[in-house]
């Protein structure tokens, strides 16, 4: 095949990618919505709050501001899910805590710990070695 068999070949294999991926957004941000709205609905007939409601309605929250950052951007910053992860484990922690054994607490917290940890790891060097435009540029075009 030539370069330009090659470079068109790839550019539609790349739009495929691309149809995939907005495609299983859509059914991620589809999902998210609906499962919301099972939540709420729960809420409205136990006619009751919790926290761990509001917790599961932030993890959906984040989810839904994830799929936002993405469509945005075209990116999806590495912190978002590690968001999720820290949500998802203080949520277990209070549904659970009066069943775990204090090792497991214990485990549990550190975990969210190292994850805060490396949420501000990470933060830190975007801030102290931020990508070069350049390098995006050429990203970008590829």
């Amino acid at each position: 095949m030539n370069p330009a068999t090659d470079r068109k070949f790839s550019r539609q294999v790349l739009n495929l990618l691309h149809l995939l991926e907005v495609i299983g957004l859509v059914l991620i941000t589809l999902a998210t919505v609906v499962a919301a709205g099972f939540e709420l609905g729960v809420m409205v007939a136990a006619r009751t709050v919790t926290l761990a409601d509001l917790l599961l309605l932030f993890l959906y929250l984040e989810v839904l501001a994830m799929v936002g950052v993405y469509f945005r951007s075209g990116q999806l910053p590495v912190r978002f899910p590690i968001y999720i992860a820290i949500v998802a484990l203080a949520r277990y922690l209070v549904l659970d805590m009066k069943s775990l054994e204090l090792w497991r607490i214990v485990g549990v917290t550190a975990s969210m710990l190292l994850l805060a940890v490396t949420v501000l790891a990470i933060r830190y060097g975007h801030t102290r070695f931020p990508y070069d435009e350049q390098m995006k540029d050429r990203d970008s075009q590829r």
